[in-house]
């Protein structure tokens, strides 16, 4: 294991003032912690504000006396009735919960994919994630008939990971696999998993069960299982945890395979770990809320321009952006044309567009 040492990690004579390099790195790490905690206190704020829109509003305090109710046992007070405690807590709450799941887990992905093929223009779904579940979606309700939503869920599931799976075989073996190998074989799956759907959708009879499979591949969250809940807030914990502690292999990743080597890594072998690893977690949140786009592709971007390019910083920074862009999203789809509902794909595509035109005409394609 070979380890390095920096002027800002040797640690200063006794006595001796710090150097200008350790107070800057001092100073910004500083920054990026608040700029972490402002983003917190702003997804908490936001999520309150979410559970109270509705058709039936509920003001923020009596949202926050129900949610105290139900996870710290606090008294029910007279403040809000009983219907308002079930569509707070039994209605939105999942909902908007596995929106801040989701949303973290799509923009931590999308961070850490964009690092690892070095393509700024990079999503969650490069891999074929989506297409895979679509597909596996597809065959469960086209072909085989399955009609209840965790059947659906875990179809899609078993697509994703199929997907993942075929792309790895598919980039070769470990010693020859690279960045424009893995895009390429994920492009060439996700277009033939697109072709697949495509033709069960125009080979069914049943326009309800279409209708479905249509609805689900846009994106929802409007009918969300407690298991897929359970099972994407695991995978998201866990895997964005993970990434954290591995940042500075994904810096080294980031910076080109000589720069990993350089630091004591081989690329192929980091780079097929952590994109597997990353794939997993995606594919369990993709399979509980089907295609959402752009939030990976974009929400990075922001990311980085508020901590900066260190994925110490970039990986919780996106988490929580990426949380709070799906939470809003949600509620809009939700609520903009009550008592019908958006696919959240849709507003996340309306949004996503004219945000990543922004990014590029500030910054210029090669420079994002």
């Amino acid at each position: 294991m070979i380890t390095t040492t920096s002027p800002a990690a040797t640690p200063a004579p006794a006595g001796a003032a710090p150097s200008a390099a350790l107070v800057a790195v001092r100073a910004l790490r500083r920054r990026q912690g608040s700029l972490n905690l402002l983003l917190l206190a702003l997804l908490l704020a936001t999520t309150t504000v979410a559970l109270g829109i509705g058709p039936v509003g509920v003001a923020p305090a009596d949202v926050l006396g129900i949610l105290g109710h139900h996870l710290l046992g606090t008294r029910y007070d007279a403040g809000w009735t009983r219907t308002e405690d079930v569509i707070v807590w039994g209605t939105r709450a999942p909902r908007v919960a596995m929106a801040v799941v989701a949303g973290a887990a799509l923009g931590v992905a999308g961070a850490v994919l964009q690092a690892l093929v070095r393509n700024p223009l990079a999503d969650p779904y490069l891999l074929g994630l989506n297409a895979g579940a679509s597909a596996g979606a597809a065959v469960a309700v086209l072909v085989i008939g399955a009609g209840s939503a965790l059947a659906l869920s875990g179809s899609a599931l078993i697509g994703a990971v199929g997907a993942i799976v075929l792309v790895m075989l598919l980039g070769g073996v470990a010693g020859q696999r690279g960045p424009l190998r893995l895009v390429l074989a994920g492009l060439a799956v996700g277009y033939a998993l697109h072709a697949v759907t495509n033709f069960l959708l125009f080979w069914s009879d049943s326009p309800e069960a279409a209708r479905s499979v249509l609805f689900w591949l846009l994106g929802s969250l409007a009918s969300v299982q407690p298991v897929m809940l359970l099972a994407a807030t695991v995978a998201t914990l866990l895997g964005t945890t993970a990434l954290v502690l591995v940042a500075p292999v994904i810096d080294a990743l980031g910076s080109g395979d000589d720069s990993a080597r350089s630091a004591g890594l081989h690329p192929e072998h980091a780079r097929f770990a952590v994109m597997a690893g990353t794939s997993a977690m995606v594919g369990v949140v993709v399979a509980a809320v089907g295609g959402v786009g752009f939030v990976g592709l974009v929400v990075p971007h922001l990311a980085r321009r508020l901590v900066g390019g260190r994925h110490r910083a970039v990986v919780p920074a996106s988490a929580l952006l990426g949380a709070l862009v799906l939470v809003v999203a949600d509620t809009v789809a939700r609520t903009a044309l009550d008592p019908r509902e958006i696919p959240v794909g849709v507003v996340t595509g309306i949004v996503g567009a004219p945000l990543l035109l922004v990014l590029l005409r500030r910054s210029g394609a090669q420079s994002l």
